[in-house]
């Protein structure tokens, strides 16, 4: 039984609970901290945590999306479309390697983390500083760092669940609009009133920060704070697109080509994945794919529900019926 309002609990969360008593099923929270629910109709019962980790998963297809390495070397032998990379573990070892990145384009993260952790985006890199940063940055979050070639294009997570793709979004990193009048600050303050807003995963959408990623950002666009954008101007204020970090979330579910839905769904069940959020990039959306114009950077185990629920642009999807479908309910 709910013996408190189940609203204090993580977005994803909620909507699986909205679904499960819409369709009588019993829902007990067994921990309220750790977003862990019991799920019992007759006699049937199944847990779930944080809203997609469910029992129709392995442990060894949770640990390989985790690990971008294997996760690339396993879809590349499924013949699917992956970026070239190389691993390192220390800074020196980097070091040796930049001659070999200079003027290209190329991203560096961690082996095994999420939610844009520790993730540089260098265009045309040409300082080494600004490598050995990144490459420091990431070490911060992982043992064994990726240096990743950058696929132009726009991203897309594709929600897996089952055989199909449940949802699909585009999403847009942190910004702001200009207006005239207003400066990025008074901008940023702004957005965060909208009440899809707010902190922890309880609603839509994060919160837009100015910390140190984000001034920096600016720093190389030649802007800081005060920045007065003209009216209509967009002001990016990070380059990784996560909505964890203030990004927006605009449905695309039915924009995209089947082709690149049969691709997600291959995808996960080459790493025998029932439910994960597949990110590919993809220059056109309306064009055929081939092996030039997309590129799946990763799979993530345990994706949110929320942001298909609830876009910043486009309608609720009800990713939550699909979940309950899968799990016999």
């Amino acid at each position: 039984m709910l013996t408190r309002s189940y609203k204090e609990l993580e977005l994803s969360t909620q909507i699986i609970i909205d679904g499960a008593l819409s369709r009588g099923i019993e829902v007990d929270v067994l921990d309220w901290d750790d977003n862990f629910i019991r799920l019992k109709k007759g006699n049937k019962v199944e847990y779930v945590k944080q809203g997609t980790k469910t029992s129709v998963d392995t442990y060894i297809a949770a640990l390989i999306m985790e690990n971008k390495n294997v996760t690339k070397i396993i879809l590349k032998e499924h013949g699917l479309n992956v970026p070239k990379s190389t691993t390192v573990k220390l800074v020196d070892e980097a070091l040796i390697k930049y001659s070999n990145f200079v003027g290209k384009d190329i991203v560096i993260k961690p082996k095994s983390t999420n939610f844009g952790l520790g993730i540089t985006i260098l265009k045309k890199l040409r300082s080494e500083e600004d490598y050995r940063l990144a490459i420091t940055q990431a070490l911060n979050y992982d043992s064994s760092v990726m240096i990743e070639k950058f696929i132009p294009g726009k991203e897309y997570r594709f929600l897996v669940v089952g055989d199909e793709v449940a949802a699909i979004l585009h999403r847009v990193p942190a910004n702001v609009v200009g207006n005239g009048s207003l400066n990025i600050k008074e901008l940023v303050d702004e957005k965060n009133k909208n009440i899809m807003r707010g902190e922890g995963y309880i609603t839509p959408l994060e919160k837009i920060d100015l910390g140190t990623f984000e001034r920096d950002y600016l720093t190389s666009q030649g802007k800081d704070v005060n920045y007065v954008p003209e009216d209509g101007e967009v002001v990016y204020l990070r380059k990784n697109s996560n909505l964890s970090t203030g990004g927006d979330s605009i449905d695309f579910t039915d924009d995209i080509l089947n082709d690149y839905k049969i691709i997600a769904v291959k995808s996960a069940k080459a790493v025998g994945a029932k439910i994960c959020g597949a990110d590919i990039i993809i220059s056109d959306v309306k064009a055929k794919p081939n092996r030039n114009n997309h590129s799946i950077i990763e799979l993530n185990f345990n994706p949110i529900l929320h942001a298909h629920a609830y876009p910043y642009k486009g309608q609720n999807r009800h990713v939550e019926n699909n979940v309950l479908d899968l799990l016999g309910f």
